[in-house]
């Protein structure tokens, strides 16, 4: 068994921030990103937290993300915004975007909120939560490097391009909703070739559009899509929405979001706010979802990510040692 340790989530954060301060990112940036990836990792999606702080700091180092960008948010209509994230860490443009999106929203009723020049935005479910938690119905959706073939074809243009979903329920965590486009984030192929481990089969393909559960050979070759050709017009939409509507680099432009090499990948995220209509939103949505819940073997989605993380508020997080001695390693040649 892998040795870790454990943390309570604001040590977490605060050792990540203490990373990244050590090695030049200014600290209310460094602490944007600590918090985003520590709250990926509270709600279980490793491939989002602990495992990509390495990969962070040498795209930092080598000025593929310059680590001291200044977002620049400027309205593009009555109720959108376009934020340039100055090739820099997405964290704080999305924080940024989202507090004055969200009081836009609640003003006229529904906002748009694109970035462009962006970076990996990790646990899409992390943001929309946030314009949850302020009352409103929130979509978003990224793109990412290429990884994903359209289908019949072997060569990728589109990436795995996330869509996530949230809604309010007072006096309860919201509802939030967060899939991949492909059947797996391809972090977690990443995170499976770190440990040195298998993928499972129906993961991936390799770069002959075979099926593979090699995680170095799925990285070089291409993610399955869920559903098929279904899968990948949902990427198509998202890319349009991600991309084409806030002029990022598409995802057969971007480079990988793994390694330091090649120019800022410059990627989009776009989101949106709406206030519900109905003053009996809350009240129906309840309904909803009681149905869904009262229906033998049906689980509402989002459920299981609501556990883990009260599960690692109340106990803290396994952190895998590899990544707490990448961490020390890093503030000891920072300082």
């Amino acid at each position: 068994m892998e040795a870790s340790e454990r943390l309570s989530l604001n040590d977490a954060t605060d050792l990540i921030r203490s990373a990244f301060v050590s090695v030049g990112v200014p600290e209310e940036n460094a602490k944007s990103v600590a918090r985003a990836l520590v709250a990926a990792e509270a709600e279980g999606q490793v491939g989002h937290g602990f495992s990509r702080v390495e990969d962070y700091v040498g795209q930092a180092r080598s000025g593929k993300i310059k680590a001291d960008a200044t977002v620049d948010i400027r309205e593009v209509g009555t109720a959108s915004l376009l934020a340039d994230a100055g090739n820099g860490f997405a964290y704080p443009a999305l924080d940024q975007v989202i507090e004055r999106g969200a009081e836009l929203a609640k003003v006229a009723g529904c906002v748009s909120m694109g970035i462009t020049r962006s970076h990996h935005c990790g646990a899409l479910s992390v943001q929309v939560e946030k314009l949850a938690r302020k009352g409103l119905v929130a979509i978003m959706v990224a793109n990412s490097p290429a990884a994903m073939a359209p289908y019949g074809a072997k060569e990728a243009v589109f990436g795995t391009n996330p869509i996530a979903f949230a809604a309010p329920r007072p006096g309860r965590d919201p509802l939030v909703v967060d899939l991949s486009l492909s059947r797996v984030a391809r972090g977690k192929v990443m995170s499976a070739h770190k440990a040195g481990k298998p993928i499972p089969e129906g993961w991936a393909l390799d770069r002959d559009g075979n099926p593979t559960t090699d995680a170095a050979k799925a990285l070089d070759g291409t993610m399955a899509p869920i559903a098929e050709a279904k899968g990948t017009a949902l990427a198509l939409m998202v890319e349009i929405l991600a991309s084409a509507m806030t002029g990022a680099s598409f995802s057969s432009q971007a480079s990988s979001f793994f390694s330091a090499d090649g120019p800022p990948p410059g990627v989009g995220q776009f989101l949106i706010a709406m206030r519900p209509q109905d003053d009996r939103f809350a009240e129906r949505l309840e309904d909803l979802l009681t149905a869904i819940d009262t229906l033998d073997g049906a689980r509402i989605p989002g459920s299981r990510r609501i556990s883990a993380i009260h599960q690692a508020e109340a106990n803290g997080i396994e952190v895998p040692a590899r990544y707490l001695e990448a961490l020390r390693k890093i503030a000891e040649a920072g300082t």
